[in-house]
């Protein structure tokens, strides 16, 4: 059974981290680089986010009934496929569980205005999938 209060936990965590990504990407890249926190906190609430999304993907798949998948692009690929988020959705935030990857494994070679870049283009895709998260739950009761 799908555990409610572990998916409105994990969103809510999301909406924080995305929050704080938020305020970050409303500086100029200038004024995000000259602070070495910004890029500290900015990789960390990243990280956050997506590992909240990817528990919440983990979770609805295999408390459904949709199997286990195998690796974290399976979990957003999974997602779309079960009608849990829109097909076309899943393929386009696809990268995220690469992007999750890079920020555990290759976190050295990650710089400021990487994540910067991505503060300023890709919040949008957490709020998308925090409403399509929502919406299957409704559809699920």
């Amino acid at each position: 059974m799908i555990r409610i209060e572990l998916i409105d936990d994990r969103i809510d965590q999301i909406r924080s981290s995305v929050h704080r990504l938020e305020g970050l990407s409303l500086l100029q890249l200038d004024e995000f680089i000259s602070d070495p926190d910004n890029f500290a906190i900015a990789e960390h609430h990243l990280r956050r986010a997506l590992e909240s999304l990817l528990d919440i993907g983990r979770h609805i798949l295999a408390k459904g009934g949709f199997g286990k998948p195998v690796d974290y692009a399976d979990i957003i690929t999974s997602l779309g496929a079960n009608g849990v988020i829109p097909m076309d959705f899943a393929n386009g935030i696809r990268g995220m569980a690469g992007y999750r990857n890079r920020l555990v494994h290759v976190y050295a070679e990650i710089t400021p205005e990487e994540i910067y870049s991505l503060l300023t283009t890709k919040s949008n895709d957490f709020h998308k999938f925090c409403e399509y998260i929502e919406a299957y739950m409704m559809r699920s009761r």
